[in-house]
């Protein structure tokens, strides 16, 4: 009786180790989204041409996170000057709600502009919560820079458009 108590209770823990076991084997790949943005913008005096890849981790299907790199080219005729930026952020996606998503991001961003005349590079961080529609791979929305500084900043406004695509 004893013997087939002891070989119930090694069956039944053998038993949950293996199925935990089997639910730890979920691979790290799987749930890394690639993704990203691209931008280029011509015109007889302005060229711009951007580039941000990413990637994301799912931790869930409503909350992921993960790091973007990004670099902006700019050159205006009419004012001869370049601008450089190159930049790195994490950014944490959550969805409350089905294509419904929240966003929060922090920027910081290496600003080099060229006048012609002078140089000037300068550090920018930035803070965005923000949140937009999602279908599917695609995300369209606003952002909102808590820390914009309009004498720093790139941008004209703290609010910015947001179009992320994760595969």
């Amino acid at each position: 009786m004893l013997k087939n108590v002891f070989l119930f209770f090694l069956f039944l823990f053998i038993s949950i180790f293996k199925l935990t076991a089997q639910k730890q084997e979920v691979n790290f790949w799987d749930n890394v989204r690639f993704g990203g943005g691209l931008n280029v913008g011509f015109s007889s005096n302005n060229t711009t041409i951007s580039v941000s890849p990413s990637a994301i981790y799912d931790f869930s299907d409503s909350f992921s996170s993960g790091i973007s790199l990004s670099y902006l080219y700019s050159n205006n005729k009419t004012y001869n000057s370049t601008l450089n930026v190159y930049g790195a952020s994490v950014i944490t996606l959550f969805e409350p709600l089905y294509s419904f998503q929240l966003s929060a991001e922090f920027e910081e961003m290496k600003i080099k502009i060229n006048n012609g005349f002078n140089q000037n590079y300068y550090w920018n961080p930035a803070l965005y919560f923000g949140g937009a529609y999602r279908t599917g791979n695609i995300s369209v929305g606003l952002r909102y820079d808590v820390l914009y500084n309009e004498n720093k900043s790139i941008y004209s406004s703290p609010i910015t458009p947001v179009f992320r695509i994760y595969f």
